[in-house]
């Protein structure tokens, strides 16, 4: 939090953990909600791995979340991807790279580009995915696939 901060950013400490004990997938949740409800443009979760983080925040349509552990992949979160959310994992980076990965994310912007018509499509697919489920008659359905 102080990172951010000491970078200029207007950042907002959830402190969810002081309110009550909360387990990631809420904390992930509430924040990617606000995303989504444009309360905030971005937001930086940190758990072990960063993954569970990345996979509740992905669940909000209209969010877009990764988890990085490098410089390189947290700026083509946000210029290739136009990720929102970034997600830190504390059992595998150390404070010092957090620091320069949150840095390197948060002076990134999405650049469109080539990108533009990538992003597009993953947003359409979230639209479809979201989109209510046609009323079904009869029986379950089921799938069923080989190799």
């Amino acid at each position: 939090m102080e990172h951010l901060l000491d970078l200029g950013v207007d950042a907002v400490d959830l402190n969810l953990l002081a309110q009550r004990k909360v387990d990631y997938p809420d904390i992930g949740y509430n924040l990617a909600k606000r995303v989504a409800a444009k309360e905030f443009e971005r937001g930086v979760l940190v758990c072990g791995t960063g993954l569970g983080m990345a996979m509740v925040a992905n669940k909000v349509e209209g969010v877009f979340a990764g988890t990085c552990h490098d410089v390189y992949s947290a700026e083509r979160l946000c210029k290739s991807n136009a990720a929102q959310v970034l997600t830190l994992g504390a059992r595998v980076i150390g404070p010092e790279l957090a620091k320069t990965i949150i840095s390197a994310w948060v002076h990134s912007r999405f650049e469109g580009g080539r990108s533009l018509a990538k992003v597009e499509r993953m947003k359409e697919l979230e639209r479809q995915e979201f989109a209510p489920a046609p009323a079904q008659s009869g029986s379950a359905r089921h799938a069923q696939g080989s190799a």
